[in-house]
């Protein structure tokens, strides 16, 4: 098998990234793994895409150290691949991290599309990752696993929204992840809200949604595959992030601790609701971000964390992605190459 993975850029991938332990598992599996940055894209003049990518030169690595070594070193195999060619071209780049060069957001997006002509199964599928491109992708899913939410621009309306909800809400940029520019606004910080609207709507629309209580015990990220919870030998793939000190924000790198999950009817009862638009939108791989029964976040760009729960769960779960991948290229075969990739993608 042929796996491509496109990341953000090569140079800044790191030890403890997902995307670093599927590479590393594909070729520990023995399969082909080349990394594309956005920017190593070509469209022929023979109407073929193809990318300059990289390549890890071992074969049977026991730690994403020295894999991501070989991959970012002298060493490394380096090749202008025919990316139609590949079996399978994961999208792995994060467009929020891309905001300081616009072009390269959608860039995976566009070749990947242009592969798919070709019978590469691109996953997540192009099409259902142009609809999710910001968070109000997230206000298509059911107003039952959702916080009660208002997105503008109007500073009156989110003073409004903030009074309505007794002083307790939180405030987020539309475009954006990893904790970025969110503000917990508490009924003493009225007095303040200019100044963290400003902040928020510098980068355009603002988030407001009301405050969960739960959430100052942290949030569970679940991860779903085709459609469905991520489980390998009755593990599921899941951690929990704590929030430190007076950080109202659990991501680990903005200073949340992680513990183990436990995986409850409630979770399993969100997962299940969103599932059908998931599978609708061909999204292979996620990452839920849940509150008691609501759902914070969902993460369908380069969703991470697998690492973490394998710490927890003492299970290689990547293993098991890397397996759902085998299985698609099969069916693939089995129809040459010739099956749509939105149904493809949740098989």
């Amino acid at each position: 098998m042929k796996i491509g993975f496109v990341v953000n850029d090569i140079s800044t991938e790191q030890k403890g990234y997902t995307t670093t332990r599927l590479g590393m598992a594909a070729i520990t599996m023995g399969h082909e793994a080349w990394v594309i940055g956005v920017g190593d894209f070509d469209y022929a003049p023979d109407g073929y895409v193809r990318a300059r990518a990289r390549s890890a030169p071992g074969r049977n690595y026991k730690s994403t150290e020295t894999y991501l070594r070989g991959l970012q070193g002298s060493k490394a195999k380096k090749a202008r691949i025919t990316v139609d060619e590949l079996d399978v071209l994961l999208l792995r780049n994060d467009p929020s991290v891309d905001a300081h060069r616009s072009w390269a957001q959608s860039a995976g997006i566009m070749f990947g599309r242009l592969a798919m002509r070709h019978g590469v199964i691109v996953l997540n599928d192009p099409d259902g990752l142009a609809k999710a491109m910001n968070k109000m992708y997230f206000q298509h899913f059911p107003e039952e696993v959702r916080p009660m939410t208002l997105i503008t621009r109007d500073r009156d309306e989110i003073k409004k929204f903030a009074r309505e909800h007794g002083g307790n809400i939180v405030l987020k940029p539309v475009q954006g992840s990893g904790g970025q520019n969110v503000f917990l606004v508490r009924p003493d910080d009225l007095s303040n809200l200019n100044q963290m609207i400003d902040a928020v709507s510098r980068d355009g629309y603002v988030i407001a949604q009301e405050y969960l209580p739960a959430a100052a015990e942290g949030d569970t990220r679940f991860f779903l595959m085709n459609g469905q919870p991520l489980r390998y030998r009755g593990k599921y793939a899941a951690f929990r992030r704590i929030r430190t000190g007076d950080d109202m924000r659990s991501n680990v790198h903005a200073g949340g601790k992680i513990q183990k999950a436990c995986i409850d009817d409630t979770i399993l009862r969100v997962a299940e609701i969103v599932r059908p638009k998931l599978v609708q939108d061909g999204m292979f791989l996620v990452g839920l971000d849940i509150v008691g029964d609501k759902l914070m976040e969902i993460n369908v760009f380069s969703p991470g964390g697998l690492g973490s729960a394998q710490r927890f769960e003492k299970v290689n779960f990547n293993q098991t992605v890397i397996q759902a991948l085998e299985n698609k290229v099969q069916y693939m075969n089995y129809y040459r190459r010739n099956f749509d990739n939105t149904e493809m993608a949740t098989l």
